[in-house]
C-alpha cells in the first residue's frame, strides 16, 4: 500500500448533483481529500465552487449523491468578517468563547499561535489597524482555532493586491506545514492552485463536472523546474 492509499479520507464527496428549480448547477461531482492534504477546486467564476463548499459545510443540501466528513470542519470566507469593535485576540478567541470557554482560558490557548501565524504583537490591535494581509492572517487563525482539523478556504486572497497575495500564499504554505491541517480551497487562480496544492480538481462551467484531477509535483518548486510549472499551467488552461 502506498502512502496515498494509507492516508485517512477526511472529505469524501460522492457523485453529488445540485439543482435550483430547473437550473442544474452541479452534475455528478466526486472529490476526495486525504488527511494532511492541500486540495484545490479550480474553475471559472460562477461555476458552482461555493455551492460545493456550502454542501460540504451543510449550509445547503445536494439534490443527489452523498458526502462523508471524517473530522470537524471550519469555513473561511474571502471577506475577513472580523468584528471591528473587538481586538484581534478577542476576534481569534471568539470560537472558543462561543463554546463557553472562559475568556482567560481562551486567551491562553490562542496566544501561542500568534507567533506561528505571524501575528505576534498584534494581539491588542483592532482590525482597522491591520493591513489586508494581516487581517487575513487573523481570519485564518480564527478559522484554525475553530477547527484545526479540516479547513475550507473560499478564495481567501481574492481581494488582495498581487504582491500581498503572493506573500500570503507563501505564508499559508509555511503555516500549513507547521500545523498539518487538512485544507480544501476553491479558486479561479491557476497559479495559486499550482503553488498551494497537492492535487487540483478542475471543474467546468455550469452544470459543473470534474474535468480532471491533477497531481502537483512539489519538486517543480524545490528544483526550480519553471518549465514544468509552465507546462502544467498550459495543461490546466486547456481543460478550462
Amino acid at each position: 500500500m502506498n502512502s496515498y492509499q494509507s492516508k485517512k479520507v477526511k472529505i469524501d464527496i460522492k457523485n453529488i448533483s445540485k439543482s435550483y428549480d430547473d437550473v442544474k448547477v452541479l452534475e455528478d461531482i466526486s472529490i476526495k481529500v486525504l488527511e494532511g492534504e492541500f486540495v484545490s477546486i479550480l474553475g471559472p467564476s460562477g461555476c458552482g465552487k461555493s455551492t460545493i463548499f456550502n454542501i460540504v459545510a451543510s449550509l445547503t443540501e445536494c439534490s443527489s449523491g452523498s458526502i462523508d466528513i471524517n473530522g470537524r470542519l471550519s469555513y473561511m470566507y474571502q471577506k475577513d468578517l472580523l468584528l471591528p469593535y473587538k481586538t484581534i485576540i478577542d476576534n481569534v478567541s471568539l470560537p472558543l468563547i462561543l463554546k463557553n470557554t472562559k475568556k482567560n482560558n481562551a486567551y491562553e490557548k490562542v496566544k501561542s499561535y500568534f507567533k506561528v501565524f505571524g501575528l505576534e504583537g498584534y494581539e491588542k490591535k483592532y482590525p482597522s489597524e491591520l493591513s489586508g494581509g494581516m487581517k487575513q492572517r487573523a481570519n485564518f487563525l480564527r478559522t484554525f482555532i475553530n477547527s484545526n482539523d479540516i479547513m475550507l478556504l473560499d478564495e481567501p486572497f481574492g481581494a488582495l493586491d498581487s504582491i500581498t497575495k503572493t506573500s500570503m500564499q507563501k505564508w499559508l504554505l509555511d503555516v500549513k506545514n507547521k500545523v498539518n491541517a487538512t485544507i480544501l480551497l476553491i479558486t479561479h487562480d491557476i497559479d495559486e492552485a499550482i503553488m498551494l496544492s497537492d492535487r487540483i480538481y478542475v471543474i467546468s462551467n455550469k452544470p459543473s463536472k470534474v474535468k480532471s484531477e491533477v497531481v502537483v509535483d512539489k519538486d517543480f518548486y524545490n528544483e526550480d523546474k519553471l518549465e514544468n510549472i509552465a507546462n502544467l499551467k498550459k495543461e490546466i488552461i486547456k481543460l478550462l
